[in-house]
């Protein structure tokens, strides 16, 4: 034992082993690529006899009962209604800290990733609606509107030291945007009929975790009770649930207690108080001043953090490495019919959703780019060139996480458009991730050879 601390009989060996995965958690291409290996990891259960089975896990009733009451969801629903609202709150986090103190808080800095969403956005959902301008199948406008941003930015990311960082800035700063306008889309326009007493009771939640906000509550199990319960209003007045997670972000305070230089000066007294306290009693478990101070000393650690900054630090591992893989399985799981696949991939809804990601993705955000800097309503970052950006507009097509849960919206009850629209998606999002990546390749290179 080193002088002062104690090691458990195990503890160096599991810090060994846990360091190099814990290095490996942390790098930003791992998310990417577990979506990934889920994705093909489902696509292979629902081409082979294992389906019927993936089917029915998926549709088995999971029930909470309390006394007489029960609430009864599929699996399907709990992962897609219930975990996603987790998603959507890491999502809400990192939209409410880039909108308050990061890119998107300085105008100047905010309207080039802006302009480029909007084109994003808007070019997508024009191209699926040339294929789809009526009947059912227009439900699907939404679906290639959305970027998913771990599959973008894992793409981006495996190009390493090769790509300008200010690309990979304005990459996220766009995404997040993009992020904010799926979420719009979802609120609008993939609502069902409404419960006005259930959205009364909504209200209600989202009054009082504003009270929360407003009255300096910084501990989020509060929040997390008071949204449990806005999740389960939102689910059954019509407004889908997930949204829930976008509320209670947005009122988790982003502000610490304690500027940090106020709590530099409440350590320096804390810690002559506990030299004092040592010298009276060394032992902490017997010593009540000493663990008091120490206990004194954790708090103010805590409350010199923002909470909202340590919810998203926290939630962001079980969110990424757990909730979107087991996303992925549950709808990526799309059964491939050979001999009707030259059919499906000539479906209106398939080409639609083709034609939004791979090409209205990259026209839009480069297309919206170069008018915002012709306009001089924004400038290029430093180094950076519009063969960069349409580069990023054709990884900006990957669409698999938030499309997926849009199609799923606009056509539940349909499995044949359903299918027809996941298809799409995953054929467009391979192709604009493999076509971002090798045009970027190509470019940087170019532009270290110049």
């Amino acid at each position: 034992m080193a002088k002062g601390i104690y090691h458990a009989p195990w503890e160096k060996a599991f810090d060994r082993l846990l360091s190099p995965l814990e290095e490996f958690i942390h790098r930003q291409t791992t998310s990417g690529i577990l979506l990934m290996i889920c994705a093909v990891i489902a696509l292979v259960i629902a081409n082979s006899p294992l389906h019927d089975s993936y089917e029915h896990f998926l549709h088995e009733e999971f029930a909470l009962r309390f006394g007489s009451h029960e609430f009864s969801l599929s699996i399907h629903h709990w992962i897609n209604e219930a975990l996603m609202a987790m998603f959507f709150f890491v999502m809400g986090l990192e939209l409410k800290r880039e909108l308050l103190v990061g890119e998107l808080s300085s105008p100047s800095q905010a309207l080039l990733p802006i302009f480029a969403a909007l084109g994003g956005m808007l070019l997508p959902a024009l191209g699926y609606y040339i294929f789809n301008p009526s009947g059912p199948e227009a439900a699907g406008w939404g679906v290639p509107m959305a970027t998913d941003i771990a599959f973008a930015i894992g793409a981006l990311s495996l190009l390493g030291s090769r790509v300008p960082k200010s690309l990979i800035t304005f990459l996220i700063a766009l995404a997040i945007v993009d992020d904010l306008g799926a979420v719009a889309v979802i609120a609008l326009f993939y609502t069902a009929d409404l419960d006005l007493v259930a959205l009364g009771y909504a209200l209600l939640m989202t009054l009082a975790l504003v009270a929360l906000n407003l009255g300096g509550v910084r501990r989020p199990l509060p929040y997390v009770f008071i949204g449990v319960l806005l999740w389960a209003a939102m689910l059954a007045s019509g407004i889908h649930a997930t949204i829930a997670g976008i509320v209670v972000a947005f009122v988790i305070p982003i502000r610490p207690k304690f500027h940090p230089a106020t709590f530099i000066e409440r350590i320096k007294d804390t810690t002559r108080e506990m030299q004092k306290s040592v010298e009276l009693d060394p032992d902490i478990i017997h010593n009540n001043r000493l663990r008091a101070l120490v206990m004194s000393l954790g708090n103010g650690t805590r409350l010199t953090q923002a909470p909202a900054q340590r919810l998203e630090h926290f939630m962001h591992l079980p969110v990424a490495y757990l909730v979107i893989p087991i996303f992925a399985l549950a709808n990526a799981g799309i059964p491939i019919n050979f001999g009707d696949f030259g059919a499906v991939l000539t479906d209106q809804i398939t080409l639609g959703v083709v034609c939004g990601l791979l090409l209205g993705k990259p026209l839009g955000i480069a297309g919206f780019t170069w008018l915002a800097v012709v306009l001089g309503v924004a400038k290029l970052p430093s180094g950076l060139g519009m063969r960069h950006i349409f580069g990023v507009g054709l990884i900006g097509g990957i669409g698999f996480t938030m499309s997926i849960f849009i199609a799923d919206l606009g056509f539940s009850g349909n499995a044949e458009h359903l299918l027809a629209a996941k298809t799409g998606i995953l054929l467009a999002s391979a192709l604009a991730g493999f076509g971002g990546f090798f045009w970027l390749m190509l470019a940087t290179g170019a532009r270290r050879g110049a």
